[in-house]
């Protein structure tokens, strides 16, 4: 069985380390050293193990019980711990976003600094194209759009223009038509409906889906969005500086590329396309 006497041994070969060098850098007399190398001292001084690992510049906790030294073991400050703490309450689609941003943020920062580190072969990002302003028609807004109590269903405007989950759509005045869908305190606050058209924010949201749209002007972080960039229309995720697609082979997309950000709503549910 090692000991750490062995170990002693080993990481001083490994430096090519004479005695009497050791002794020089740890400040040990060579004759108190070489006995204590011999297994001569049965008890040697704690002082003079610390010196010695201060010497072959590894630790005493590695030479005492073997344990090697986890080079991974990061300091956090209290701001990450509370990352860690709060990452750890989220579900698992919770989990999955956060882990999407932090990957296309760190491509982000590894592409700036030049670091051959930065994820390769992903696809291109969708070219934005100018277009018009999605005008809604009176009714959209309210999120208590006409009818249905009876039943317990409740009428909205599904726009039959998509908006885009992949390349921007053009989205200009537009009709729509009445849907029913449940009457829910989940879908109590839609105001509108609109088609989803694209794969950018696969697998939790498909193309075909209908998103149901609560109207607003601004969402958090981390929120499903109607976003407006210079008329272009896309159901995104905000990202604070840029708008981000659930499906990694979408690269995000810089808000200061455009002159005209808008957000339009809220995206707080969905029905499945049939």
């Amino acid at each position: 069985m090692e000991s750490y006497i062995d170990r002693i041994k080993q990481i001083k070969g490994q430096k090519k380390m004479t005695n009497e060098q050791l002794a020089e850098r740890s400040g040990i007399p060579l004759g108190t050293l070489s006995k204590l190398l011999a297994g001569m001292s049965e008890s040697p001084k704690l002082s003079n193990i610390v010196a010695i690992c201060n010497a072959l510049d590894c630790t005493v906790e590695y030479i005492v019980t073997g344990t090697p030294e986890n080079t991974n073991n990061y300091t956090l400050t209290e701001e990450e711990i509370a990352l860690v703490e709060a990452y750890r309450r989220l579900d698992g689609w919770g989990q999955g976003l956060v882990g999407t941003v932090l990957a296309k943020e760190t491509e982000r920062v590894d592409a700036v600094r030049g670091s051959s580190a930065a994820p390769s072969g992903r696809e291109p990002a969708p070219p934005v194209r100018p277009a018009r302003i999605l005008h809604m028609p009176a009714g959209a807004g309210s999120g208590r759009y006409a009818g249905g109590a009876k039943d317990g269903k409740r009428s909205i405007p599904l726009y039959d223009l998509p908006v885009s989950a992949g390349v921007g759509e053009y989205l200009e005045d537009a009709r729509a038509e009445t849907i029913r869908i449940p009457r829910t305190d989940a879908t109590a606050e839609a105001d509108y409906a609109l088609r989803i058209s694209g794969d950018s924010m696969e697998p939790r949201y498909h193309n075909g889906d209908v998103l149901l749209v609560q109207t607003t002007d601004s969402v958090e972080i981390g929120e499903p969005g109607i976003f407006l960039l210079d008329g272009c229309g896309y159901f995104k995720i905000y990202g604070g500086s840029r708008l981000l697609s659930l499906n990694p082979a979408y690269s995000p997309i810089p808000l200061s590329d455009f002159s005209d950000v808008q957000c339009r709503g809220r995206v707080i549910g969905r029905l499945r396309k049939k």
